[in-house]
């Protein structure tokens, strides 16, 4: 994917109070930005979504801010991520990808006997596939979950947080329809409630999206055309904002979203119950 930020891109400096222009690889370098509560969070994010016009604001939230060697916040898909802090090898990404085939195909056997409604999606479209395994965590996978909710990302990050917790906030181009593919910046962008039926209600509630590298990286031969560094969806990062998960939601007008919300029972998402057994049947990756 190209970088973010070869054209103007408006964002937060440490000892500034005003956004600046700024270039990505110095936001990736920089502290993340304080915020104490909610509400401090949404007007931060209002005036970089104002400022910013031609992108389209997605969120992470993460326990941690996560660098690189060269001290860059990463943020990349979980089939491409370090092991041990190394890039992986061959033959670790040989293994995933083959682990993530496997998944591919019972996903497409199983899958009817859970929902007819989108079978056919299931069949014929691999980043489909992808989307419904990343999603409810089967296996790695070339797509990195976001999602358009900014209070999502904040209930998610410090849903699994100790002393603080990590909103990042990345751009992409226009989003329009189910799968939007831009090979001008070498994205896709693929929203998760228009290719999940209803039965599968986590992506609905989640207001949840998945982005990936376009053409698709559908094996290791085509991954074998790319550097590491160039598979980081860092490289489209607008800002990264820091909280303290114990003071954060501290107004009664922005509660956090409870746990059971974020993550439905099985019995209200029977997609979940069959992607959990399609995990406990694949094979280990090492």
């Amino acid at each position: 994917m190209r970088t973010i930020g070869e054209q103007a891109v408006w964002s937060f400096q440490e000892g500034k109070q005003n956004v600046q222009v700024r270039h990505c690889t110095d936001v990736r370098k920089a502290p993340a930005w304080p915020v104490a509560s909610y509400i401090e969070l949404a007007t931060r994010v209002a005036e970089l979504q104002f400022r910013n016009r031609d992108f389209v604001l997605f969120f992470r939230g993460q326990t941690g801010d996560f660098k690189n060697a060269q001290s860059r916040t990463t943020l990349k898909p979980s089939l491409f991520r370090t092991v041990a802090g190394r890039n992986p090898s061959s033959d670790v990404l040989i293994r995933r990808f083959e682990i993530l085939e496997q998944a591919e195909q019972m996903l497409v056997e199983r899958y009817p006997g859970v929902s007819s409604c989108g079978s056919r999606w299931v069949k014929r479209h691999q980043i489909v596939r992808w989307s419904i395994l990343q999603h409810y965590e089967v296996c790695p996978t070339p797509l990195l979950d976001v999602t358009h909710s900014l209070r999502i990302a904040a209930s998610f990050a410090c849903d699994r947080a100790d002393n603080e917790a990590f909103i990042l906030v990345l751009g992409v181009p226009n989003v329009s329809g189910a799968i939007t593919a831009s090979a001008e910046s070498g994205l896709q962008i693929v929203r998760l409630s228009s290719v999940c039926p209803p039965t599968a209600l986590r992506p609905h509630i989640q207001e949840g999206y998945l982005l990936g590298e376009y053409p698709e990286m559908t094996g290791f031969k085509q991954k074998r055309l790319y550097e590491h560094y160039e598979i980081d969806f860092g490289r489209r990062l607008i800002a990264k904002f820091q909280l303290e998960p114990s003071t954060f939601w501290k107004s009664d007008a922005f509660p956090r979203v409870k746990r059971i919300a974020l993550y439905p029972s099985i019995e209200s998402d029977p997609v979940r119950a069959m992607a959990e057994e399609i995990k406990r049947t694949l094979p280990r990756e090492d």
